[in-house]
């Protein structure tokens, strides 16, 4: 009888408690949370519900206040909001998962024998993925080549490629995407000889003959007509990505250049929930995009967001595509070239600001920079909020940099400096180099830095950016004092340039980019503490846990049903 009362005591006491408690959905304690809200506060524990954080604090506060059936103990592990890359080729990067992978190559012998060996082991057994018609050409696809990677730093020559594959089309692409070599076969299909001009881009020659490579403009002539991929193809390539991103810590990306049919399958695999990432769709200029959503305005889910064109000025330093205010260092009378007339981005800027799609182009010389900076300046208002972004901003001419503003933001990727340090030099000469890459001084006027990767043109993993953010050297620790350190950010700048900086310039940090009541639960687990590890532990950490909405998307098993 005795022991019964006691029971029913305890059950009392216990339901009087838990009653007198808020549920939630989930209850994260033992953390160190860095929220990167506006005092970038830190905090031990956070309550969830219904996807969103409703409060913040000590852990006694959180668990005295609010009760949940699952908890996740965070073990003194460091969470941090999810990572948002600012720009990147979600898709692009799923799809090259399917093709062979250039990357790291140390020159073109290494090139020829990766591309044959896919083909042997890969490619002949394989349907044509690429298309919808198994009556169409499947071509043999690649990417991630850099000469300036090679002992031989020249441009390869597509006799090795005419030689192994006389039949079949094949089309790799260099790392940046603004180059390309081609066979002969590939050439044929094109209609394209050493006679052909085309605006935009190049084909290189050597002695009066075709090489096979192909720069910007010249790269889509070929490009177009590669088949289109099919539905299976295209969800397949998605999924991929995303279980690379996850793994990363990303929980949303910026997509820096969509056709409608492959944002059309980003938005029916989300509204299944089979794509978990949140995607913020450039939309590619091209005239079913411009027809369709200059017609029907933007488009916005909790998970996707499609206000914003992506544009490209000009082409890649690596291929001397890039357009410069005078000759090339390294190439006596070459500037590069725009992709398009100034009349083009004139008419193009105009209807971004008539329609209010945010303007979004590709800028890697200082003189296309100027000419956007110059083209942006004439359409942006301040009294409106507009957050036009010059894309990768990594030439930037010394009387141009008070150009950007709170509605002119640089998007930059850090990793692009640390790759591109062995030789920019050589390209733009001791004094025009000062002027690359300069992250602090574009922060110092814009007053938001927004981060990427770029990938796949470079490495998915955003702890490599907060590295070269932060430490300006490479994976390998190269050089051992930095590149041109006064441009380096902060640990904390870094962050919240992979956070709520990139949040702000999606027009998104009222729902993201940092962990406050109200916000989406979009947070990830670390093992180490970014904001004072060593230098080298930053390139060591691993993601734990990925959770959008609350919801566990990668790791192990942190959480547990309470009863």
């Amino acid at each position: 009888m005795i022991k019964h009362l006691i029971f029913f005591i305890t059950l009392l006491f216990f339901y009087s408690c838990t009653t007198s408690k808020e549920k939630v959905d989930t209850l994260v304690y033992n953390a160190t949370i860095y929220s990167v809200d506006s005092s970038f506060s830190i905090y031990e524990a956070m309550a969830i519900k219904d996807g969103k954080i409703i409060e913040l604090g000590k852990d006694d506060f959180i668990k005295n206040k609010y009760y949940s059936t699952n908890e996740i103990n965070a073990e003194k592990k460091y969470i941090y909001p999810g990572f948002i890359d600012a720009h990147c080729h979600f898709y692009g990067y799923g799809k090259g998962l399917s093709q062979v992978d250039l990357s790291g190559t140390n020159s073109y012998n290494e090139v020829i024998e990766k591309t044959y060996a896919f083909y042997k082991n890969s490619f002949l057994d394989a349907p044509p993925v690429n298309s919808n018609s198994s009556s169409e050409i499947n071509w043999m696809l690649g990417r991630g080549w850099d000469q300036n990677d090679w002992e031989i730093k020249e441009f390869p020559t597509k006799e090795k490629l005419d030689s192994l594959f006389p039949d079949v089309p094949v089309f790799l692409k260099r790392v940046d995407g603004h180059a390309a070599l081609v066979n002969e076969t590939a050439l044929n299909i094109a209609k394209l000889n050493d006679k052909t001009k085309i605006s935009g881009g190049d084909l290189i020659l050597k002695n009066g003959k075709l090489t096979g490579v192909l720069i910007d403009n010249a790269v889509d002539a070929v490009e177009k007509l590669i088949p289109k991929p099919n539905e299976a193809f295209i969800k397949k390539a998605l999924l991929n990505a995303q279980k690379n991103c996850l793994a990363m810590g990303l929980t949303t990306i910026d997509d820096a250049g969509l056709d409608k049919n492959i944002i059309d399958a980003i938005d029916k695999l989300q509204k299944a929930n089979e794509l978990k990432m949140r995607v913020y769709a450039m939309l590619t200029p091209n005239e079913e995009n411009l027809n369709h959503y200059l017609k029907n305005g933007k488009y916005k889910t909790d998970k996707l967001n499609v206000c914003s064109f992506k544009f490209y000025g000009d082409g890649a330093l690596g291929s001397r595509g890039a357009c410069l205010c005078k000759e090339y260092a390294d190439k006596a009378g070459w500037k590069g070239f725009l992709l398009s007339d100034i009349s083009y981005f004139e008419n193009q800027a105009a209807l971004m600001a008539q329609h209010g799609f945010q303007m979004n182009t590709h800028c890697i010389g200082d003189s296309a920079a100027r000419v956007i900076l110059n083209i942006y300046k004439k359409y942006t208002d301040n009294n409106k909020d507009m957050r036009w972004r010059i894309e990768h901003a990594q030439i930037i001419c010394e009387d141009n940099f008070a150009l950007f503003n709170k509605n002119i933001l640089p998007s930059v990727q850090p990793t692009h400096a640390t790759s591109d340090m062995y030789w920019a030099g050589d390209r733009l000469g001791k004094e025009r180099v000062k002027f690359a890459y300069a992250y602090k001084t574009l922060l110092k006027y814009a007053g938001t830095i927004p981060l990427g990767t770029d990938f796949p043109v470079e490495d998915i993993s955003p702890f490599k950016t907060f590295y070269a953010a932060v430490a300006r050297k490479d994976s390998k620790g190269f050089p051992e004092g930095g590149y041109q350190t006064e441009n380096a950010l902060s640990r904390k700048e870094s962050l919240m340039g992979m956070t709520i900086w990139a949040a702000h310039s999606n027009f998104e940090e009222k729902e993201k980019g940092s962990l406050e009541k109200g916000k989406l639960a979009d947070f990830i687990i670390l093992d180490t503490d970014l904001m004072n590890c060593s230098e080298s532990a930053i390139l060591k950490t691993k993601v734990l846990n990925t959770y959008i909405n609350g919801e566990a998307c990668f790791g192990q098993k942190s959480s547990k049903n309470v009863n």
